[in-house]
């Protein structure tokens, strides 16, 4: 196996220019910001990249080009498998394969797609495995579209013991269901990364290996600071984890549009067209900017307090008068 793939993973969003085609300068610019922001690894082709609505063409560009822009700073990983044929689906994560990003997702939905139950999720699974190149690190993800499907207790233990796999994107949003998934993978490859903001630092405090949620496209350093430095002061960790909850809650207000809204904002590109969300989510939601306002105001108060708290201890730990 290659080298893991936790800690603080964005759910990248595309950028697209006003003729429709994705704006790979803009690309560009959006993995410098996360890598400057903290990210650990990116999930550079996912729901949130609106990869449902990206050609196979374009989502094994895009792979490339978000592999490329990384420079092996960080890992990139990628699904794009979005059909129901098996044959298909194989065709697909082949094609992502050969981009050289460091890993390949599974998406859970695709496998049984037809929902016949029984064994028929492992039966897919093991046909996949034995034509996916056997070097290449596995993901998986409980994708909500079309339909969110979640992993049994044995489909995790397969996964997890079969030695194949380093990543589960947990979308079930439920801390009992992370605590179990964490026991019943450990001393294996696989971690368990929750994506949900209202459990997310229980959920790192129970074991999940960092944050994969899709408010990592707003404040990445937020959990990142929480992942890794919560300890150094409890009480702040507790107040930030309430604000990123909180702030969480704006996901259904236009989402991926929305994100894309906040980075037209700090400029890192122009456009925010989607092909998941088509209509103006401005008049839709009332007060959204407003809204808007007050998550980079939050954003930006506790940046300022975690580098108060982080000046303050530097200056205990090296004995100087605080």
């Amino acid at each position: 196996m290659t080298k893991k793939i936790e800690g603080i993973i964005p759910v990248m969003i595309t950028p697209f220019t006003p003729s429709g085609k994705i704006d790979y300068a803009g690309v560009a610019n959006l993995v410098e910001w996360y890598v400057a922001n903290g990210s650990d690894a990116l999930f550079a082709v996912c729901q949130s990249s609106e990869m449902q609505f990206l050609s196979l063409e374009e989502r094994v560009e895009l792979a490339a080009f978000v592999k490329k822009a990384a420079s092996g700073r960080i890992p990139v990983i990628a699904s794009g498998h979005v059909s129901e044929d098996l044959d298909d689906q194989l065709a697909e994560l082949t094609a992502i394969a050969a981009t050289g990003v460091d890993g390949i997702v599974l998406v859970t939905n695709r496998l049984d797609a037809k929902k016949e139950g029984g064994t028929k999720f492992i039966d897919d699974l093991n046909w996949l495995l034995l034509r996916l190149p056997k070097d290449m690190p596995l993901g998986l993800y409980e994708c909500p579209a079309p339909y969110r499907r979640l992993l049994t207790d044995d489909e995790l233990a397969f996964c997890a013991h079969s030695g194949r796999f380093v990543i589960l994107k947990d979308v079930s949003c439920d801390l009992d269901t992370v605590r179990r998934r964490i026991e019943l993978t450990k001393d294996t490859p696989l971690s368990i990364i929750n994506a949900n903001a209202a459990i997310a630092f229980d959920a790192i405090k129970a074991g999940s290996r960092g944050f994969t949620g899709v408010f990592t496209n707003f404040h990445p350093d937020l959990y990142k600071w929480l992942l890794i430095k919560s300890s150094d002061n409890p009480a702040l960790a507790d107040e930030l984890s309430v604000y990123l909850a909180l702030s969480a809650m704006a996901e259904p207000m236009g989402y991926p549009k929305l994100a894309k809204l906040y980075h037209q904002r700090i400029g890192t590109f122009s456009c925010t067209d989607s092909r998941t969300v088509t209509f103006d989510i401005r008049e839709r939601f009332w007060a959204l900017d407003a809204l808007m306002d007050k998550i980079v105001q939050g954003t930006e108060h506790y940046r300022r307090r975690i580098a108060a708290a982080e000046l303050l201890q530097n200056g205990i730990e090296s004995g100087s008068p605080s």
